[in-house]
């Protein structure tokens, strides 16, 4: 080894040791007769001084070095002089003083500062990787990461599973979002697909009788980018025999709990997870993914303000329509400008409009439609929304579907810019029941709202028959902050459910058959109840280090255009590797 100790490990109890370091020169600073060098690795930094009366070598060389050169020290470890002490770091407490200092290798000036955390651009970050990836924030993600894969393998190891690998090379089996094909050289015209998910396999495992399964597992689809997505990206596949839904949401939230408080050492809002329906959740929050660190709920106020003066309220309720609103506190004094951007935004959902009334601090009423309405009307409509003085009431009045979108939608925004959204802790909760299909109106079809594999409630199966779109699946997504790092289901586990699964979207026979023969045959040979859940890596990790993206705990992410800027892919290759899998690059005209 060309060091005996790591930099950030150093302390008062090794003074007089003498110790030999290496890693990248953080920071020099030479005060015209002593050199101090801040040496960085890994674990951390120690600072470093070079004397010209004790090793006049060591000091000539550390005045020529820079930062990020790749430097050995050998020294004596001591005792800072008394009020000299840095206490922002770990080894503040000591120093070492140089004997030798060689340079291992010399740098070029960075192209961004390597020792704080300064704003970048994230093409040129992107662009340096290798450097970015030096920098104390993403050390720390990286590290992060590595904790949160390890406790989950240990997790899962103490509780019955086996990590198995299943093929990154399978057959196309298009479910969604595309997929990245590779072409066979043995078999000319044919093609490999790389897995969205290893959702098919892990479904055989259970078949094969393993129980409880679970892999590190790398997916890939080609989908276009968000701040959550990547091309290529990681998920925990976890699978499980003989188990009903809340078997599976137990230990998954016990794990999470594990992590959340012993692995990042954050701190949950709710603990056990609150259990929300789909429609609860929709209907309180207008989302399926609702943010609990605040509360702000869509109110009902339908039945208020059926027979009122103001006709849009009235029309739209007598046309099966809701009106719903918001509470907004401290917003009362909103200007005129602010209020036409919140009925800009509400419009942009596809509202036709945004209803809105102030309470002042004196209990003034100002309001777009308080004149349509008696004042018994306006007592009872603020009493419903338990206004306050100094808030602000939005209504949206519209179908069900539109008003929970666009009020879900106002109240991430004004939660976001009342500071409701921010803080360490993270609020989770799971929502259940989601409707087993969604209408398709311009193919005139069924799609299934998880995926076709997701078993219905045992007491909707005959709902397939008479009414599938009021059967709802066995699936469970686990929400946290806002976002779903989590989502899964009890699986079908019989052909003949599958079969009318695949009847229903519309899938032709002889096409499932083609496509999914291997798991339909699989389901004759003794197939036991299963279910699971895949978390993503990246999502989670994101979640539990605070950051606004995946890009942040992923060593060499893509960009939001699929490219990777350090290497220069996706790239041209060679007209003989083409050839040699019989394709030929068509040219757009």
């Amino acid at each position: 080894m060309l060091k005996t100790h790591n930099c950030g490990e150093l302390r008062p109890a090794q003074a007089g040791e003498e110790v030999t370091l290496a890693g990248w020169v953080n920071r020099r600073r030479d005060h015209g007769g002593l050199v101090f060098l801040d040496l960085r690795d890994r674990s951390g930094l120690v600072q470093v001084v070079a004397n010209p009366k004790t090793a006049p070598e060591a000091h000539a060389t550390a005045q020529q070095v820079r930062s990020e050169y790749v430097v050995q020290v050998k020294g004596l470890v001591r005792s800072r002089p008394e009020g000299l002490e840095n206490p922002d770091i770990p080894t503040g407490e000591i120093e070492v003083v140089a004997q030798e200092l060689v340079v291992l290798n010399p740098a070029k000036t960075p192209p961004f500062y390597i020792y704080d955390d300064s704003p970048v651009d994230e093409a040129v970050r992107l662009r340096y990787r290798y450097l970015d990836l030096r920098r104390p924030r993403m050390q720390r993600n990286m590290m992060l990461r590595h904790r949160v894969v390890t406790a989950i393998r240990s997790f899962l190891d103490a509780r019955g599973f086996i990590e198995i690998e299943t093929p990154i090379l399978f057959k196309t089996t298009p479910e969604g979002a595309r997929d990245y094909l590779v072409p066979s050289r043995l078999h000319p015209g044919e093609f490999y697909a790389l897995p969205q998910s290893p959702q098919q396999l892990k479904q055989l495992l259970m078949v094969a009788g393993y129980e409880r399964y679970f892999q590190i597992a790398r997916c890939f689809r080609d989908e276009d980018q968000r701040g959550d997505r990547q091309p290529e990206f990681t998920q925990l596949d976890l699978e499980m025999s003989f188990v009903e839904r809340e078997d599976v949401m137990t230990l998954t939230e016990e794990l999470m709990i594990h992590l959340v408080e012993d692995v990042a050492d954050r701190t949950l809002l709710q603990n056990p997870f609150p259990r929300l329906t789909y429609q609860e959740a929709m209907s309180k929050y207008g989302t399926d993914r609702p943010d609990l660190r605040f509360g702000m709920t869509l109110i009902d106020v339908s039945d208020l303000v059926a027979g009122c003066g103001f006709r849009v309220f009235r029309d739209t309720v007598a046309g099966g329509g809701v009106v719903k609103g918001i509470r907004v506190p401290s917003c009362a004094a909103y200007s005129r400008r602010e209020t036409d951007e919140l009925i800009a935004m509400a419009r942009g959902e596809g509202a036709g409009g945004l209803a809105w009334l102030s309470v002042g601090q004196d209990g003034a009423i100002r309001s777009s439609f308080a004149k349509f309405l008696a004042d018994e009307d306006i007592t009872a409509l603020v009493g419903r929304m338990a206004g306050e003085a100094g808030d602000l009431l939005l209504f949206v009045a519209d179908k069900a579907s539109v008003t929970n979108r666009t009020l879900g939608a106002l109240r991430l925004v004004l939660g976001e810019r009342l500071g409701l959204r921010g803080g360490e802790a993270l609020a989770c909760c799971w929502v259940i029941d989601f409707p087993l299909f969604e209408w398709d109106e311009e193919r005139q079809r069924w799609d299934p709202s998880h995926h076709q594999f997701t078993s219905p409630r045992v007491e909707d199966l005959p709902l397939l028959d008479t009414d599938p779109g009021a059967a709802r699946g066995q699936q469970y997504d686990l929400v946290c902050n806002g976002a779903a790092p989590a989502g899964g289901s009890i699986r079908i586990h019989r052909r003949d459910v599958q079969e009318k699964i695949f009847d229903l979207i519309g899938l032709d026979r002889d096409v499932a058959q083609e496509r999914f023969g291997h798991l339909l045959r699989a389901f004759e040979y003794g197939t036991p109840p299963h279910g699971g859940i895949a978390p993503g890596i990246d999502r989670l990790v994101m979640l539990l280090a605070g950051e606004p993206n995946i890009r942040e705990v992923i060593a060499f992410p893509k960009t939001q255009q699929a490219a990777d800027l350090m290497a220069g892919a996706p790239s041209p290759v060679e007209p003989e590797q083409l050839e040699e899998l019989h394709i030929r690059i068509v040219e757009e005209t």
